[in-house]
């Protein structure tokens, strides 16, 4: 059997939708390296959680590899573009319901923003980042 896409852009998409249907405000819990394009003031741990709701997100995008919104963070609009591998969690805010993925850096390594400068190869990642999801 040939190797099959990944089915984590496909869940993500669904729990997305999920939370919009019923009210839910969906946030995504993002490991941050040199391919995220997020507000690094914003990063701690080298994580950033996303508001990913209608209200927050403008002309947001989500692809199989990629996410891509314009928000305001302090005010100010910022591009935003993550990799799906990136994607630690998806949860609805109120009630913490949602999902979470491993993190696998192998993945990761072969993505890359186009017309970004190589810095070079990235450390793996040898555990896996804690996520700290409040029910």
């Amino acid at each position: 059997m040939p190797d099959l896409p990944s089915n984590k852009p496909y869940l993500i998409r669904a729990l997305h939708q999920w939370c919009t249907d019923f009210g839910f405000t969906p946030f995504i819990v993002v490991f941050v390296d040199s391919r995220v394009e997020v507000p690094m003031e914003f990063v701690k741990n080298d994580e950033i959680i996303l508001n990913l709701s209608l209200e927050a997100c403008h002309q947001l995008q989500m692809e199989n590899d990629w996410i891509s919104f314009q928000a305001r963070f302090g005010g100010i609009p910022r591009k935003i573009l993550v990799p799906v591998s990136h994607v630690l969690a998806i949860y609805a805010r109120e009630n913490g319901q949602g999902m979470s993925f491993p993190f696998d850096p192998s993945q990761a390594r072969g993505l890359h923003i186009a017309d970004a400068s190589d810095e070079g190869p990235e450390k793996p990642r040898t555990s896996r980042p804690s996520l700290k999801i409040v029910k």
